[in-house]
């Protein structure tokens, strides 16, 4: 059964009645689009939790493109249909005054340091910002036992993790993998915009990147990422950056073994779409 929840007010109600009862609450914070990506977290939660809250907020804050903005899909009743199939989850669907009642431009920074200036913060400048004043408003809204977020959006949820640690936050942060389409492409609201000839070409993304993970301990750093765009441009890929990490610190590793753990991320432009993925090349990841 769904339980929609529409405003702040409601939804903070519900959070002291759930804390009373000792009920573990899961918070799954997502901009709706939903897709097997996303129930992977809820199906996540729902095993973990007593109570399952879903949210679907297009934050404007993130967007650095107002064009993309506009063309983020939209269709909460198909997004309902899709959750009424798992079982109890409360769905927080507020509109943008709810979040930021007193507009956009006051909430408070937080230094992110080296953590938004590389990678998607080097393409999108104030993204993660506006990243944060969303969680943050989130949490304060639904301060759940455990939020649950998707590796796909690995820097994402690397400043997430470091605001929380900030914060000294008792919330647990629970990082699921990624759920791919049969071609190995990551799925993503940004799919839907895929022709069905885009879509097959974007499968190659995850076969590069699996390249690299095969070949990373007889090479250097730089030449994997060399070959590898290479094999990006064979195939009429634009990559917006290709970088070989840690995990944590989100540095570049330049010599294999140099960090604990080491991914690569990758961001790349197919018929228009821009699409992101990353791959564990070697270690674990530290949720907090």
């Amino acid at each position: 059964m769904i339980e929609v929840i529409r405003t702040a007010a409601d939804m903070t109600s519900a959070m002291v009645r759930w804390t009373k009862e000792n009920k573990s609450t899961g918070f799954v914070p997502t901009m709706g689009a939903l897709h097997e990506g996303h129930i992977s977290l809820v199906q996540a939660s729902l095993r973990e939790n007593d109570i399952t809250i879903l949210s679907v907020f297009v934050n404007p804050t993130q967007f650095n493109n107002p064009s993309d903005l506009e063309k983020y899909p939209r269709n909460l009743d198909k997004d309902l249909d899709l959750l009424n199939k798992l079982g109890d989850v409360v769905v927080f669907a507020p509109e943008i005054q709810e979040i930021y009642p007193d507009g956009t431009n006051l909430i408070q920074r937080i230094d992110l340091g080296f953590l938004e200036q590389t990678m998607e913060g080097r393409h999108r400048p104030g993204h993660f910002q506006g990243v944060v004043q969303v969680v943050q408003r989130l949490l304060c809204i639904v301060p759940a036992s455990k939020l649950y977020m998707g590796q796909k959006d690995f820097q994402q949820f690397t400043i997430i993790r470091h605001m929380l640690y900030v914060w000294k936050s008792k919330i647990q942060l629970v990082i699921c993998p990624i759920i791919r389409e049969e071609n190995g492409l990551a799925m993503s609201s940004r799919n839907e915009r895929l022709s069905s000839e885009a879509r097959y070409k974007a499968g190659e993304i995850f076969q590069i990147l699996q390249w690299i993970k095969k070949h990373i301990q007889h090479n250097s750093t730089d030449n994997l990422l060399n070959e590898a765009r290479k094999m990006l441009d064979d195939r009429s890929l634009s990559p917006e950056y290709l970088e070989i990490v840690d995990c944590t610190t989100l540095h570049p590793i330049k010599n294999i073994k140099e960090g604990l753990c080491a991914v690569v991320c990758i961001a790349v432009w197919v018929d228009g779409v821009r699409l992101i993925d990353n791959v564990i090349l070697y270690g674990k990841l530290t949720p907090a």
